[in-house]
Formats: C-alpha cells, structure tokens, sequence
C-alpha cells in the first residue's frame, strides 16, 4: 500500500510543479508539459512492477502511435477558444475530437496490421 501512495505522490507532484509553473510563464510549463514525463513514469513503474521488457516495449509503441490522435487536442482546443466558446464548452468538444481520433487511429492501424 505504501508504495501505491508513493507513486501517486511523486506522479500528482509533478503535474501540480508543472501547473504552477505554468502560472509563471506557460512556455515554461509548455516545455514540461510536452516532456513525455507521464510515459516515461508509466514506463518505469511498470519495468519496477514486472521486471518485463517487453511489456515496457509494447507500452512504449503504442504511446508512439498514439501521439499523433492526441494531438487533435491541442489543434481543436486554441481554434475554438479564439472563436470565442468558453473553455469547458470547448474542451468537452476538443477531447471529443481527441477520443474520436484516437478510435480512427486505431482502425487504421489495424488495418495495417498494427495491434496495440
């Protein structure tokens, strides 16, 4: 139990540094933001966990692909905040985008084959 409150310790720590950081300067923030520091946390907690290579593999792949879905966020997000819809209007729609692109991603890849 005690090594599930450090996990979630040191990972909710570093989004709250990061949020407050942002407060300060948002290229600042941005830069943190965009650091794969989630990935690579999963990855490491899971390699701890398991000891399995491959499981870490596999993991660090389908982040691989499923970058590029996540990035309808980003795009959606700034166009309807600038055509002024307010922010949660806006981020229900954007993560909407986001959820539907990562499903089409997902079917593309299968249909290249490509299992996550």
């Amino acid at each position: 139990m005690t090594y599930y409150l450090i996990k979630i310790a040191i990972t909710s720590s570093l989004i709250v540094l990061i949020s407050e950081i942002a407060k300060r300067s948002t290229l600042i923030g941005a830069v943190l933001a965009s650091v794969p520091l989630i990935s690579v946390l999963a990855m490491f907690w899971l390699y701890y966990e398991t000891k399995d290579t491959a499981r870490v593999s596999n993991l660090a792949t389908s982040v691989f692909w499923l970058i590029l879905p996540s990035l309808a966020l980003f795009v959606t997000l700034p166009i309807l905040l600038k055509l002024g819809l307010s922010f949660y209007p806006s981020i229900v729609i954007s993560l909407g985008a986001t959820v539907i692109s990562y499903f089409f991603m997902v079917f593309i890849l299968h249909s290249f084959g490509i299992q996550l």
